[in-house]
């Protein structure tokens, strides 16, 4: 069988990354708080692609999308950094 097409950045956040980062739960930034994520830009998109991929504080690594690719987790932080600049 083909290999299942990428994730988009929108699906990977609405399946993995929503319950804390729409709520702010664990101390995880809030999707559009652009205050939150303002330090976090700062540091750069490579930085976040780290701390996603091996967790940070409450976060788990991966976000707990093991199936998920670097690209999709990529695609998952810029779909919430659209939404919080």
């Amino acid at each position: 069988g083909a290999a299942a097409a990428p994730k988009s950045g929108e699906e990977v956040y609405k399946s993995n990354c929503m319950a804390c980062h729409a709520t702010g739960a664990a101390g995880a930034p809030k999707t559009g708080d652009a205050a939150a994520w303002a330090p976090r830009i700062a540091a750069g998109k490579d930085s976040m692609l780290a701390n996603a991929t091996k967790g940070l504080n409450a976060m788990p690594p991966m976000g707990l999308c093991m199936s998920c690719s670097q690209d999709e987790l990529q695609g998952a932080i810029d779909y919430m950094l659209d939404q919080s600049q």
